[in-house]
This record gives structure tokens, C-alpha cells and sequence, in this order.
């Protein structure tokens, strides 16, 4: 499958296509996320749970520059290969590279350098500290790696090659697995056991990626010409980056709230309790979202390529899939929490605490489709601004203000009611300003 093929198959087969790759790339990438835990609280300690999320905000965030790089990047890369401008995506890709490694390593260097206050600031506190701090020592020494594996991810998918971008997630998530039973079974190295075996993993994700992009698989052959910056190019990454930026950074904003705020509720339980929703969060909407990635090279590039038509019918399309198996996994998660809650730990207090939140963070799962997909258009077609302020609505505007309002009235069940309420409230903003940019932007002949 080359990029041409974006602008020719039938939309239903292409996002078939697209997506079931980035589908199981992010399914097995979840499932790592999920095993390891499962592996860190029984080998380990339920504590070492809640000492691995204080420390993942902080780690995502600055993996997440090279996310938001990649995607603002690949964005114009669909874009640039949909209108036959093969040299603009060899100067964007060039300036990817750049931008990642030199901002990645800034904050590296800032981020152990403040060590012992960002973490209790995230809520690593009393018993947590010690078994968080090791973890995210080690850790961040591997984020750049993360980082340049990320961005270059998104771009691979954007060359119409969703197989080899499967397989740069597949291979560092087997990885870690089977580095976590080594260092952590069989070597009993504890918490430093399971931070190698993360930060392996990450080597390991690099190498494919480098490999990837050196051999003849890739279109995109750069020289040392493409690293230097271009001031136009680095302003359009950067206004279409920082929608993945910002919905990251709130992200991180809304562990370091959450972490604070069930902390001063239940302790290290309800830490621990919010450390399980988070995972299958990550784990059970593989599909979801494994639809919303193959979306994207499919909007860019008809957009790109002036076919409006296609890209309409890419969001219908998308919407649907999505909505489906967000039913499906909404019904499997209401039946068996309780069963969910006990792979990861015998905690009695954790497993009383963890059914009954799951089902109110998951209440809402089946009209997210519209939200994820709404908020993914604008930023495939380069409209930055409402990219960015769909994406942040969920958040930013929604979510953490209700986790300080609903919780003077209802107490801790407050902050799991928030989930469900800012689903359905930014489900209802996505859908007023997609459906306008359709009906005005997409329909057929109104634009040249």
C-alpha cells in the first residue's frame, strides 16, 4: 500500500485497513500497560500501583512533545504527499526529528533536575515517594527514545504503511513483558526491575523505527539539508502539534488533580482504585481509538487532494465503527468489573472501592465516538484553533472544574460522576461544530 492508495480505495475497506494495525498497536501496547501492572502489584505491592501513575503524567508529557511533533507533522506530510509535494514532506520530517530531540532532552534534564518536587506534586506522597521516585529516575532517562518512537509512528502512518506502524508498537510492548518476568520474577530487582523493562522497551521501539525509515520501506529518504528548521514549517507543526500538546498537558494537569484529590479522600487506595480505571481507560478503547489514528492519514489526504466528498464520508464512516465498539466494550465493562478489579490486586480495600468507580467512568463510553473522531477532523485538515478547543473541551473545560464542584455535593462518588458528565457534555459541543463545518466546508460544490 503506498500514500496514492488514501485518495483511490473505497473508505469503508481503507479505514479497515488503517485501523485494525493501529487497532492492535494499541491494543497490545494496552495490554503491556495493563499486564504490567498486574505483574508490578502482585510481584511487587499494590503501593508500587500508585508510585507507577504518579510518575506516568510526568513521563507522558514530555513523551507526548514527540507525539504532538508527529502529529502536526504527519498532518502536513498527508497533506504535502495528497497534493504531489514530495519536498515539503522531506523538509517536515526533517524538521520532526530536530524539534523532538532537542525540546525532549530540555525537559529531562529539568525533569530530574526538580525530582523531589514534582513528585509529591503529582500526589506521590507519604508511602508512595521512595517506590515513585525510583521508578521515574530510570524511567525518563529512556522518554527521548519514547519521544523520537512516537513521532515517527505518526508518520510511518501517514506514508500509508499501518503495518509497520503496528509493529513499531508491538515490538517494545512483547518486550517489556518479557523484560518485566526477568528483572522483576527472576531477579527480583523490584521497582528498579520494572523501570529497566520500561526503559528497555523503549530502546527496543527506537531501533525498529530507525530501521524502518533507513530501509526502502519509507518514501521519505531525507538528508542533512531537512534537519535544519524552517521557520514556516516549525510554525505549522507547532499551531497543529500543540492540540496533542495541550490535550496531553491536560492530561497530565488532570492525574496530578485526581492523584491530589483521591489522596485527601481514601489515600493510597483510592490512588491505587483510580490507577486501575486509568489502565483499562488505556486498555478496553483499543478499537476506539485505534479507529480515530486510521482515520487521520484518510481525512489529510483527500482534504489535501480537494476531495471533499471522500473525507465526508471518511467521518461518517469512522463515527459509526467507533460508536459500535464503544457499545460492546460500554456492556462488557458494566457486566464484570468486579472480576477486572481482581487481576490486579487482593487489596481487599481496593477491590471494594474500584467496581463502582469503573462503571461511573465508563457510564458515557458509547457516544465518545463523536467526540474523538469531531475533534481528530480538524486537526487532519490543519484547522488548529477548533482542533485544539474540541480537544480541550473534554478536560479542560468540562472535566476538571466538575471534579471540584461535584465533589462538595456528593463526596468522592463526585469525582467519579465527573467522567460521564464531561462525556456527554463534550460530546454535545463536538457535534454542533462538526456537523456546521460538514454542512458548510464538505458538502458538494461549495467549494472549487
Amino acid at each position: 500500500m503506498t500514500s496514492q492508495d488514501l485518495g483511490t480505495q473505497p473508505i469503508g475497506k481503507l479505514l479497515v485497513k488503517q485501523a485494525v494495525p493501529a487497532s492492535i498497536g494499541i491494543l497490545v501496547m494496552s495490554l503491556n500497560i495493563l499486564i504490567d501492572t498486574i505483574f508490578v502489584g502482585n510481584w511487587i505491592g499494590s503501593i508500587a500501583i500508585a508510585a507507577i501513575n504518579v510518575v506516568l503524567p510526568v513521563s507522558f508529557f514530555i513523551a507526548a512533545l514527540g507525539m504532538s511533533i508527529g502529529v502536526g507533522g504527519s498532518s502536513i506530510i498527508s497533506r504535502a504527499l495528497g497534493a504531489d509535494k514530495h519536498t515539503k514532506a522531506l523538509k517536515t520530517f526533517g524538521n520532526q526529528i530536530t524539534l523532538t530531540v532537542v525540546l525532549t532532552t530540555l525537559l529531562v534534564a529539568l525533569g530530574l533536575f526538580y525530582i523531589d518536587d514534582i513528585i509529591p506534586a503529582f500526589g506521590g506522597k507519604g508511602t508512595i515517594f521512595e517506590p515513585a521516585k525510583i521508578y521515574y529516575k530510570i524511567v525518563l532517562y529512556g522518554i527521548p527514545l519514547l519521544a523520537l518512537c512516537m513521532m515517527g509512528n505518526t508518520v510511518i502512518r501517514a506514508e500509508g504503511k499501518p503495518k509497520f506502524a503496528m509493529y513499531a508498537m508491538l515490538i517494545p510492548s512483547v518486550g517489556n513483558l518479557v523484560m518485566d518476568v526477568i528483572f522483576i520474577k527472576f531477579l527480583n530487582m523490584g521497582m528498579h526491575g520494572a523501570a529497566w523493562a520500561t526503559t528497555g522497551s523503549y530502546g527496543l521501539c527506537f531501533l525498529f523505527i530507525l530501521w524502518f525509515f533507513l530501509s526502502k520501506n519509507s518514501e521519505l529518504k531525507i538528508s542533512l539539508a531537512h534537519f535544519g528548521l524552517s521557520r514556516s514549517i516549525v510554525s505549522e507543526i507547532s499551531s497543529l502539534g500543540f492540540v496533542t500538546l495541550s490535550r496531553q498537558a491536560v492530561v497530565s494537569v488532570t492525574y496530578l488533580l485526581m492523584n491530589n484529590i483521591l489522596y485527601d479522600f481514601g489515600g493510597a487506595t483510592s490512588v491505587t482504585a483510580y490507577a486501575i480505571v486509568g489502565r483499562m481507560l488505556m486498555f478496553a478503547l483499543f478499537p476506539v481509538y485505534g479507529i480515530t489514528q486510521g482515520f487521520l492519514p484518510i481525512a489529510g489526504f483527500n482534504y489535501g487532494a480537494l476531495q471533499y466528498d471522500r473525507v465526508r464520508l471518511s467521518i461518517s464512516t469512522a463515527i459509526k465503527y467507533a460508536a459500535a465498539f464503544a457499545t460492546l466494550i460500554f456492556i462488557l465493562l458494566m457486566v464484570f468489573p468486579e472480576s477486572i478489579a481482581r487481576m490486579f490486586t487482593d487489596d481487599l480495600a481496593v477491590l471494594e472501592e474500584t467496581p463502582s468507580a469503573m462503571r461511573w467512568v465508563f457510564a458515557a463510553t458509547p457516544i465518545i465516538a463523536v467526540q474523538l473522531i469531531g475533534a481528530a477532523y480538524f486537526q487532519a485538515v490543519g484547522k488548529a484553533i477548533p482542533a485544539l478547543l474540541l480537544t480541550l473541551t473534554r478536560q479542560a473545560f468540562f472535566f476538571i472544574p466538575l471534579i471540584f464542584i461535584l465533589p462538595r455535593f456528593y463526596g468522592e462518588l463526585g469525582v467519579w460522576m465527573a467522567f460521564p458528565v464531561s462525556d456527554l457534555l463534550s460530546t454535545i459541543v463536538t457535534a454542533y461544530f462538526l456537523n456546521k463545518e460538514v454542512t458548510l466546508n464538505l458538502i458538494p460544490n461549495t467549494k472549487d
